[in-house]
C-alpha cells in the first residue's frame, strides 16, 4: 500500500487516468435476470436485475474483463464495482447480508485485473455511492 507521501509524489509525476463508467459497460452487455442471479441466488425472492454490484459474485469474469479493458485503455486508477455495496442500497434487493462479501470480492477482482496485466504501479480505489434513504 502506498503511503500518503508516496501517493502525492506519484501524482506529481503525471496525470493519472481514472477508469470509465462501470455501470455503462455492464448495461452494454444486455444482461437478463438470470445473469444477475447466477446459481447462488436462483431462488432469491426479489428481482435482482439492475443490481450491478451483485455481478461481482454471480459473473465475476465479466467484472474482471471490464477492469482489464479499462487498464488496456490506459487507466491508472481502477475503481471497485462496489458503488451500491452498502446495506441501505442492497436492502432494495433483500441482500443486506452480502455487503461485506461484495466489497471484499470487488476489491479482489480489481486487484486481480491489475496483477493479471503485470502493471508496475496502478491504483485501486474502493467506491461507494452516497446513501439514498427512502421514506
Amino acid at each position: 500500500m502506498l503511503s500518503k507521501v508516496d501517493f502525492l509524489e506519484l501524482l506529481k509525476k503525471k496525470i493519472h487516468l481514472l477508469d470509465g463508467a462501470m455501470g455503462t459497460m455492464i448495461q452494454a452487455q444486455n444482461l437478463q435476470e438470470q445473469d444477475y442471479r447466477g446459481k447462488r441466488f436462483e431462488d432469491h425472492k426479489v428481482d435482482l436485475k439492475g443490481n450491478n454490484d451483485l455481478l461481482t459474485l454471480t459473473k465475476p469474469e465479466l467484472i474482471e474483463e471490464i477492469h482489464c479493458s479499462f487498464l488496456k485503455a490506459g487507466s491508472d486508477i481502477i475503481e471497485t464495482n462496489t458503488f451500491n455495496s452498502n446495506a441501505i442500497s442492497q436492502s432494495d434487493y433483500s441482500l443486506e447480508h452480502v455487503t461485506y462479501e461484495l466489497n471484499l470480492e470487488g476489491a479482489r477482482l480489481a486487484k486481480k485485473a491489475i496483477n493479471k496485466k503485470s502493471i508496475k504501479i496502478k491504483l485501486l480505489q474502493n467506491i461507494l455511492s452516497q446513501l439514498t434513504l427512502k421514506f
